[in-house]
């Protein structure tokens, strides 16, 4: 029986190489009684490699804003003055950014990048969530605008490098959109629209490329 169990230990275990007719009998010595729950508010999950790396895929990401210098436009065109959050402006836009597309939806969520060696491959120091929150909580209606700018300058940056249609025609679609704020302090939101809401309505453009239009039409 216990050479049967070592020969198992050394293959996958399945019903062919007999672990299904392996028994191994209780013993005393060596033992502890472990009180056993079966709440899931009783399970902790957390990293305990510093090896380990969530969300790897997010290595695509952090290889383009690079190549764009994402984190270096934001250093240079949104200043935030004297405000708290004012220092690093790019290390922490980034972080908000690579948390979004963790699927990241408050600021948080943002601390899952901080297991293991996830900052290595980003490209960028990861900030704390607390850290995140001063930065947020320093912009103005200002501040968005500087934003702003930054978009436009990385698109125009992806467009050089070939994201762009080519010879292809290109289709951009514009839509409003409504992002309900709370509060009198919001600036530029403190107006009520026609649902009752304050908000603000930023655009948003998406664009759609069609490669097979050329061929249709000579054909």
């Amino acid at each position: 029986m216990i050479l049967a169990l070592e020969v198992a230990n050394r293959r996958p275990l399945t019903w062919e190489n007999g672990v299904d007719k392996t028994t191994v009998a209780p013993s005393q010595e060596g033992t502890c009684s472990v009180r056993s729950s079966h709440s899931p508010d009783a399970i902790t999950v957390s990293f305990d490699d510093d090896h380990a790396v969530a969300d790897a895929g997010l290595i695509l990401a952090a290889t383009l804003a690079e190549g764009l210098m994402l984190g270096e436009l934001v250093d240079e065109h949104v200043d935030l003055g004297s405000a708290p959050g004012a220092a690093n402006v790019g290390d922490k836009a980034m972080t908000l950014v690579h948390s979004a597309l963790a699927g990241g939806e408050w600021i948080d969520d943002a601390d899952r990048l901080r297991a293991g060696s996830t900052g290595q491959v980003l490209g960028h120091r990861v900030a704390a969530p607390s850290t995140l929150g001063t930065f947020l909580r320093s912009f103005t209606w200002g501040s968005v605008r500087q934003l702003d700018h930054v978009a436009g300058q990385a698109l125009a940056r992806a467009w050089q490098a070939g994201a762009g249609p080519g010879p292809w025609p290109l289709t951009i679609d514009i839509d409003s959109t409504h992002c309900e704020t709370y509060g009198l302090a919001k600036q530029g939101a403190t107006g009520v629209d026609r649902h009752g809401e304050r908000g603000y309505h930023p655009l948003l453009a998406s664009g759609h490329c069609c490669i097979c239009a050329k061929g249709v039409a000579d054909g």
